[in-house]
């Protein structure tokens, strides 16, 4: 019988001129799942995926306009000096971004503490007085109301973060600005203790390196410091200073 039907598909001149389509179903075997799974694998992990990822992260990134931009303005951090040593006739008085700097190292080496991040409080410190690139270093014999001051700088970084091109990172510098403002984390106050301790270590400096004497600087952060931390560091300054008589 099926010599016959092959016969007649033969004579069928409407079926033996008609290209012949062969459909084959695969079946998925346990073995060529996995290779099929393991080929997927290596394909999310391939250059070209990575590459698009690396794409993607760098789209909430400043253009490098706007972060050369940003960092020009921020040169004036490097070249304003801290008014307080000014005031008082230090000669070669540290900039602003000095003392920025050293407190971004205390913050890093600082001793683990339960409930504060580490990272976020050298970030803090990178940014806490980022703003005095626009408005100087404003101290309290200025006669400048803290309102006003608070006021200005607010002002000076909203500029700032728009100069950078807004965004996620611009965001987080505004976030971080604020919440030192505020003292409103353990972070802002450990980094509020930074602050005051490397002032007055710099003043101890000063005091032994240019027969100055800086008491006042001591007197205005007696009884201040927030954290364990900051008391003990501020209390070892104290003791060398009274070392150095």
């Amino acid at each position: 019988m099926s010599r016959l039907f092959c016969k007649s598909l033969l004579l069928t001149p409407s079926l033996a001129s008609a290209p012949v389509r062969f459909s084959f179903k695969s079946i998925s075997t346990p073995s060529s799942t996995s290779r099929v799974h393991r080929m997927a694998t290596e394909a999310s992990s391939s250059p070209s995926s990575n590459a698009d990822r690396e794409a993607t992260s760098s789209s909430s990134s400043a253009p490098a306009s706007s972060a050369i931009d940003f960092l020009s303005l921020c040169h004036r951090l490097k070249t304003t000096k801290r008014a307080g040593w000014v005031k008082r006739d230090i000669k070669d008085p540290e900039s602003i971004a000095d003392h920025m700097y050293r407190m971004g190292l205390m913050a890093l080496i600082a001793s683990d503490i339960p409930g504060v991040d580490r990272d976020k409080c050298i970030k803090i410190a990178l940014v806490h007085d980022i703003a005095e690139a626009i408005v100087g270093d404003i101290t309290p014999s200025d006669g400048v109301p803290k309102a006003e001051k608070s006021r200005r700088e607010q002002e000076a970084l909203d500029h700032m973060c728009k100069l950078l091109g807004g965004g996620k990172i611009a965001e987080e510098i505004g976030e971080l600005w604020m919440e030192y403002e505020g003292n409103s984390s353990p972070e802002a106050k450990m980094v509020k203790d930074l602050d005051k301790v490397e002032m007055i270590l710099q003043a101890l400096e000063y005091e032994k390196d240019q027969g100055k004497d800086l008491e006042e600087f001591f007197q205005s952060t007696a009884g201040k410091f927030q954290t364990d931390l900051g008391k003990a560091w501020a209390s070892e300054v104290a003791s060398r200073r009274k070392k150095q008589g």
